[in-house]
């Protein structure tokens, strides 16, 4: 990964897996907010757009590395420490160096300077630590951004400012004091009693301790401690070191190696920073989508079914399918305010589970009554309303017809024969037979008849419901499913950005 410089170069950073992880959280929040357009709180989008600009200039130096500020007063022999722990003699030490305000940075590792340039220490004063003469001696503080700051007692001002500076941005300030001045009012008023309560995030070293006798230091460390909890700072650790001597340095350097091994304060701020942003932004999506049954089309088509006088038209066509003369209407247009009620109904059942905005996104993005009557008026009224009796029952009923004319001509010349005194013959017979013929498929063809009716008005009922239901879908399930998979991954985004 490269980042630009101020000099316009282009400068590799390593990027580990905090940053990766962070940038993909600060990508989620960035496609949400794109996704949800307006549907979120202004305010709440607005920054957490600031906060995306923000964390993307962070996490493109890389949250990776550990920032460890030494700061002290003057005479301290913090620039000594700071060789100490670095191992080289690279920070100035004596009287020039309370002239200065510039800031002496030792990394180890590679990727550091992106993160120096942020900081503003210059070129020619950073060192990277590493080699492969040290082959993983230094491993534990791999990472480690070393920082020694201007003397904060310092007479001239720009070294103040220059450590007013730096200090919120270290994850760990090393507060280096000597046996004469750790009591010095300017260190205490000035820096330590306002950072009451972040006794984390610091470590005092009382440095110079070969110059004070063995039987003394643990007094003069149990002072230092009193004077730290009376500062509000009571378990701010305490280590006695001597830059002259070595004492105390492993114990230092491997309580760094222990801050290393943590999560940085870049990294702890930018999730800090992206999760309460997504927080925010998710107060405007729902917990969850509506049930797809929400979203069914079943109410409002029998509801415009109703009011299009569709089930006259299909009673109609089955009397008419039947024999009866009756006039067949036609589906009429269904009433604007019919419309206006079923859309209504129909749309406050499919938002009710989604937040305000959303559903107004919803109401936009369908049809409205005017446009949803114009098009269920044409849709049905390209339904087919004609009556067509069955051949087959008509078939029956000649039949039955021609059958019974047979049977009363043969049937009366048998009963004349009965008259005559010829008993019951076989011609009295057959016409009784006809009679019973012609009966069966008369009820044969009635029971035809009426299947057809039926047939023929729920071929009317289905094809008028399903021309209805085309409609609804179109111009209502199909917008309202686009925003709910909106919601859904907006919340989703979310989600991600949470952590």
């Amino acid at each position: 990964m490269s980042v630009p410089t101020s000099a316009g170069a282009a400068v590799s950073v390593t990027v580990g897996e905090e940053t990766v992880a962070l940038s993909a959280r600060v990508a989620a929040l960035e496609s949400a907010l794109d996704e949800a357009g307006e549907r979120l709180d202004p305010d709440a989008s607005a920054d957490a757009r600031a906060a995306v600009t923000r964390l993307r200039e962070r996490l493109a130096l890389g949250v990776d590395h550990t920032v460890v500020a030494l700061a002290g007063g003057t005479g301290s022999g913090k620039s000594s420490l700071f060789n100490r722990v670095s191992g080289l003699r690279f920070a100035e030490v004596g009287v020039r160096r309370p002239t200065s305000s510039q800031v002496t940075a030792c990394v180890w590792g590679p990727g550091g300077d992106p993160v120096l340039d942020w900081l503003g220490v210059q070129p020619e004063l950073r060192i990277q630590r590493e080699s492969v003469l040290d082959g993983e001696s230094e491993a534990p503080l791999r990472g480690l951004v070393l920082l020694d700051l201007p003397d904060h007692d310092s007479v001239e001002p720009a070294h103040r400012e220059v450590v007013d500076r730096l200090l919120p941005q270290a994850d760990l300030l090393v507060w280096v004091v000597d046996p004469q001045k750790y009591a010095d009012e300017a260190l205490h008023a000035g820096y330590l009693r306002s950072l009451a309560g972040q006794d984390t995030s610091m470590l005092v070293v009382l440095n110079q301790v070969d110059t004070v006798r063995e039987g003394e230091r643990a007094a003069l460390v149990a002072d230092v401690t009193r004077l730290l909890a009376e500062d509000g700072l009571p378990d701010v650790p305490v280590v006695a070191a001597s830059a002259a001597t070595d004492e105390g340095v492993p114990d230092l350097r491997a309580g760094l190696a222990r801050v290393v091994a943590g999560r940085s304060l870049a990294a702890r701020r930018a999730e800090q920073e992206v999760t309460a942003a997504a927080r925010r932004l998710a107060e405007g999506v729902a917990g969850h989508e509506p049930a797809p049954a929400a979203l069914a089309t079943g109410p409002i088509v029998a509801a415009l079914a109703e009011a299009s006088g569709m089930d006259a038209v299909t009673d109609a066509v089955a009397a008419a399918v039947r024999g009866r003369g009756v006039r067949v209407p036609q589906i009429v247009p269904v009433h604007p305010d019919a419309v206006r009620l079923a859309r209504g109904s129909w749309l406050a059942g499919a938002t009710a589970d989604l937040p305000e905005r959303w559903a107004a996104s919803v109401r936009e993005r369908v049809a409205s009554a005017d446009a949803l009557g114009r098009h269920v008026g044409y849709a049905l009224g390209d339904v087919t309303v004609a009556v067509r009796r069955s051949r087959a029952a008509a078939v029956l009923v000649a039949l039955a017809a021609v059958l019974g004319l047979a049977g009363l001509v043969v049937g009366g010349l048998g009963a004349g024969e009965l008259v005559g005194g010829a008993g019951v013959t076989g011609t009295l017979r057959l016409g009784v037979v006809l009679l019973a013929l012609a009966l069966a498929c008369l009820l044969v063809g009635r029971a035809v008849r009426a299947r057809a009716a039926r047939r023929a008005a729920a071929r009317v009922r289905e094809e008028g419901r399903a021309a209805i239901e085309e409609v609804a879908r179109q111009d209502l399930v199909e917008p309202t499913a686009a925003v709910v998979a909106e919601h859904r991954r907006v919340r989703g985004l979310l989600d991600t950005a949470r952590g």
